[in-house]
């Protein structure tokens, strides 16, 4: 039997390893056996097994965590965990089924142990229109991506050019296409998912696979399908995200690029989480144009998420700036600084939230203390959800509910003591704070209530849910329970949730749940009725899809004469031993048994949405304590936020930078930058090791912090909205890809010369330093004249070709060029040279060009052998010695040649 099931497994499942629970073990056979022991590196044994013996392994339970990280996440294996169940057939004897009710694989994690706490681990799927479509349209894509762990689903609109971007910024832990395009190597979404080696996964969508056994991804009040998008005229995704959404019913308009993608991902979900598949709430529409697009090399340059290095979080931007306490706050203010916000009005709210917890350290203080005792709720509700709550969890939600209101509380008691010290409670500053509480839902009245929200169900709930006559069996197989309603209830009560909310949560789930029970009385009063009227024993009340409510005699040759006799019942089908009957009054009881079981089934899922948005509230207002902090820990200034072009911060730091030099006893060097309409490209010269890049990655950074809405490094700040980050710094070589250094360059700086707009902020350093002087200069030319007439974007260009300053038009005395260049500012960093032959950094950049690199310098730092420093001293005095004012003259003459070039 059990060798049956485990070959059977095999093959509904050939791409996972198989896990079967056989006692206090998980146990691998036959093939896989071989394979699953050398992959744990544990003992390969065998066993007899018809007549002769099979590979078999295995370990105990209690390791499963332990080595399900090595099968999914260091070998990215999928696993297909197979559980046994109990059957009592009779007094004393028991048997069991074993079946596979959960695959996983690394994008469906969702409590195991080593699934990071503090990072989303979301699964991402892509839609493509068609194998042989357009790969140039604006928005060709349909993305939807989704965090099982902790329920969040998002879905937004993408294109084939900002595809990697969006791979970049979401950071999928895995990929799911159409399994059409699984041999199409060379479509453009294949080379784009396999860029950074994404674990990817192929699923044929719902629609072109066969329906009959598979849920809608949600009910059918909540649907959008494809067709029913097709047909409208001008799609539109509704502008809303997770931290300004309302309600999870919000009416959402997803467009069909959309709307594929979310069948696929709702699809792959259902074939992998199997009993495990949790409701799923309406995706949030992603608004195109409502964030900051940083491009993936940008977000590996500027260090964001992890160091490019040493890729840990140590040296990031998010490890300098954190400041959170929860980890779902953590990872909210990931999202920030990955995805920051684009409008003027969001992120003024958020910085002045930032700005009244900051004026108030006390209040601020206690506030860290109260969310420093709550726990994770976004997953622990997820946790239920997917059926995995246990009473630990309860304890911990309980306790978290009752955190909120005592933060509730905190905020009504500052109010008060400000009123006592004759403050305004009107002022402007208490808006913020009262909009983000105002979205909290019946908090004080929650916190009352919560020791009776949620409850293991007790046996004669589960008996009353599950009715002795709608048990699965081998007669009734059609009675499935994803398609059943009355069945999915019992589930929903039983399997889904183990632990469900209490009917005293709100006064709706008590009057559904005594309206339920009530029904339930009535169908058991019903079948009690029946089996003594026409003296049939084995009649039972029963439900299927295929023959919807109906009468079911067991014992059909025995118990049906009575029954046959009477026109009220109606023959449906019959057995060589049972019998179906319609019969009108189970049909009506039986329907409003349906009725009333789907409105529980919502109003619960209701009660579980109103803890998740709860949740949501104080991850934002972690995240903005964490901004306020972290202004006060490094002296952090708030940024004025403007809808033009501009970008003034006098006195600009390096976040990271800056507290790495402070851990030190080091003091970091300001710099000032103003790029206007005016002077809008700023040319950039001076010694290797003088701050160049630091100065560059700075400027970019600090426009991150400002729209994700914290306070930034700086005496002062005036920024103008940046639509598009773009940075071409620190490329290496991609060998994988067949691509040196200097190709990959060049793909960097084609991709941001063809996608900047004017709103857009660039950073660029060594733009041709791969190649050789003079075609490194022509390209560094080039870049720049595309920049200024084509791009007219916020641009920072720094670069050891000083010859580009003759070119631009600058002449000494002179801070910008002249012409079509005008726009072009010219700043450098320099050497301070002692008398006694030994040197120093400023690291303040001023205005001018700096025509010496100071390479021998670094060499000599970097203890390059003396007679070797000699050699290239006197090879350099010699190459200088040819440089004259006529050379000069004639790169300004090229350069104004070329000034009106189309």
């Amino acid at each position: 039997m059990l060798a049956q099931e485990i070959r059977d497994n095999l093959s509904k499942f050939p791409h996972c390893l198989l896990l079967t629970r056989v006692g206090n073990f998980y146990e691998s056979y036959f093939e896989q056996a071989i394979e699953i022991s050398q992959i744990l590196n544990i003992k390969l044994a065998s066993r007899r097994w018809g007549g002769g013996r099979v590979p078999m392994c295995g370990f105990p339970l209690q390791h499963i965590d332990k080595y399900l990280k090595i099968m999914i996440q260091q070998h990215k294996r999928f696993v297909a965990m197979c559980e046994e169940f109990p059957k009592y057939t009779s007094p004393g004897e028991r048997e069991f089924e074993r079946r596979v009710v959960r695959v996983i694989t690394p994008g469906t994690l969702i409590d195991e142990s080593f699934l990071n706490q503090y990072e989303n681990n979301y699964l991402l799927a892509i839609s493509v229109p068609s194998l042989g479509g357009d790969s140039t349209g604006d928005f060709a894509l349909g993305l939807a991506w989704i965090d099982v762990s902790t329920g969040e689903f998002y879905s937004k609109r993408s294109s084939y050019e900002s595809l990697r971007d969006d791979i970049a910024r979401i950071g999928p832990q895995e990929i799911v296409l159409n399994k059409n395009l699984e041999t199409q190597n060379s479509h453009p979404a294949m080379n784009a998912v396999t860029e950074e080696s994404n674990v990817v996964s192929f699923v044929l969508p719902s629609h072109s696979a066969d329906k009959s056994n598979q849920n809608p991804p949600w009910t059918p009040s909540e649907a959008v399908s494809t067709s029913e998008a097709s047909n409208t005229s001008v799609p539109v995704a509704t502008k809303v995200t997770d931290e300004i959404i309302s309600a999870p019913s919000t009416p959402f308009v997803y467009t069909p690029e959309e709307t594929s993608a979310i069948d696929l991902l709702t699809t792959y979900l259902r074939a992998n989480l199997l009993e495990h598949m949790p409701p799923l709430s309406l995706p949030y529409c992603e608004d195109v144009g409502g964030r900051m697009q940083i491009d993936s090399h940008t977000i590996r340059a500027l260090e964001i998420r992890e160091n490019m290095r040493e890729g840990g979080v140590r040296g990031s931007l998010m490890s300098s700036v954190k400041r959170t306490i929860t980890t779902s706050g953590t990872r909210l203010l990931a999202r920030w600084l990955c995805s920051p916000s684009t409008s003027i009005q969001e992120i003024n709210a958020r910085q002045s939230l930032v700005a009244f917890l900051h004026s108030r350290p006390h209040f601020r203080a206690d506030l860290l203390v109260l969310l420093a005792k709550a726990e994770d709720a976004g997953r622990i509700v997820q946790k239920f959800l997917l059926g995995k709550g246990d009473p630990s969890d309860l304890l911990a939600l309980t306790s978290t509910v009752n955190i909120w209101s005592e933060i509730q509380w905190r905020v009504s008691h500052e109010r008060e003591m400000e009123s006592l010290e004759q403050r305004s409670l009107a002022a402007p500053e208490w808006a913020s704070l009262d909009m983000l509480m105002n979205r909290m839902n019946n908090l004080q009245d929650l916190a009352q209530r919560i020791s009776l929200a949620v409850e293991a169900p007790t046996s004669s709930h589960l008996d009353e849910l599950q009715g002795p006559s709608f048990e699965v069996n081998e007669e009734d197989s059609d009675l499935n329970a994803d398609t059943n309603p009355l069945r999915a209830e019992w589930r929903y009560g039983r399997m889904k949730f183990g632990i469900k909310i209490r009917p005293e949560f709100s006064a709706t789930l008590l009057e559904l749940n005594n309206n339920l029970k009530h029904l339930w009385e009535q169908k058991v009063k019903m079948e009690e009725r029946l089996q003594f009227k026409y003296d049939a024993p084995s009649l039972t009340l029963r439900s299927s899809p295929g023959q919807g409510m109906h009468v079911h005699l067991g014992k059909a040759k025995r118990d049906q004469r009575k029954m046959n006799a009477d026109s009220d019942f109606v023959s449906i089908s019959e057995t060589g031993t049972t019998r179906c009957y319609f019969f009108q009054d189970w049909a009506q009881l039986g329907q409003r048994i349906f009725a009333t079981s789907v409105a529980l089934v919502t109003a619960e899922k209701e009660a579980f949405e109103t803890l998740r948005r709860n949740a949501r509230v104080l991850d934002e207002l972690d995240v903005t304590l964490a901004f306020a902090q972290l202004a006060a820990d490094m002296n952090l200034v708030k940024p004025s936020i403007q809808e033009d072009v501009t970008y003034n911060v006098v006195n600009g730091r390096h976040p990271t930078v800056e507290l790495g030099l402070l851990t030190s006893g080091r003091v970091f060097t300001p710099n000032t930058v103003a790029l206007t309409p005016s002077s809008h490209l700023h040319v950039i010269t001076g010694p290797n090791m003088a701050g160049k890049s630091t100065f560059l990655r700075q400027t970019a950074l600090i426009a991150i912090l400002a729209q994700s809405g914290s306070f930034v490094p700086a005496d002062a700040a005036t920024l103008g909205i940046v639509d598009k980050l773009f940075s071409r710094v620190g490329a290496k070589d991609d060998l994988f890809h067949d691509r040196s250094t200097f190709m990959v360059e060049m793909l960097e700086t084609a991709e941001i010369l063809r996608r900047a707009t004017p709103r857009s902020l660039v950073i660029m350093d060594e733009v041709g330093r791969g190649t050789t002087v003079k075609d490194g200069t022509a390209l560094a030319f080039a870049t720049i004249h595309h920049l200024v007439s084509v791009n007219r974007c916020r641009t920072l260009f720094a670069t050891h070709f000083h010859e580009l300053s003759e070119m631009l038009g600058h002449t000494d005395g002179m801070t910008s060029g002249q012409g079509v260049f005008k726009n072009v500012a010219f700043y450098c960093t320099a050497v301070d040279e002692q008398e006694n032959g030994s040197f120093s950094y400023s690291y303040r950049l001023r205005p001018g060009v700096n025509r010496d690199s100071h390479g021998l310098k670094v060499a000599q730092l970097a203890g390059m052998p003396q007679s070797a420093i000699e050699v290239a001293q006197n090879v350099l005095t010699a190459l200088k010695s040819n440089t004259t004012e006529a050379y000069n003259n004639e790169l300004a003459s090229i350069g104004q040649r070329f000034a009106t070039w189309n």
